[in-house]
């Protein structure tokens, strides 16, 4: 399955149970709790736990816009249009823009 049709049915799955009228507070909170889960089972080496959190975090994601009127798709698109040609380098595992460099 395509990645799109995978965010519209995450999109109707929320919209049936009236997930896209809710407050989008409690849905940031939401996706805070499984950011920490994700971490949680990155420290402790659960892959599999590992791997479920990711995609909870898509989904708690893919809601919120939906709930804001944002298009997932097109964050990720204008997110990759800002990085694919940047500069930088690697250090201690975490890339550094050039501009933040010099």
């Amino acid at each position: 399955m395509k990645y799109s049709e995978m965010i519209k049915r995450v999109q109707s799955w929320a919209k049936e149970r009236g997930l896209d009228k809710t407050d989008p507070h409690a849905q940031g909170l939401k996706i805070a709790e499984e950011m920490g889960e994700m971490f949680q089972a990155f420290l402790k080496g659960r892959k599999e736990d590992e791997l479920d959190a990711v995609g909870d975090l898509q989904v708690t994601l893919i809601i919120y816009c939906l709930q804001r009127g944002i298009n997932y798709e097109k964050c990720l698109a204008n997110a990759y249009s800002v990085i694919e040609n940047r500069k930088g380098k690697t250090v201690d595992g975490i890339f550094i823009k050039q501009e933040d460099i010099e």
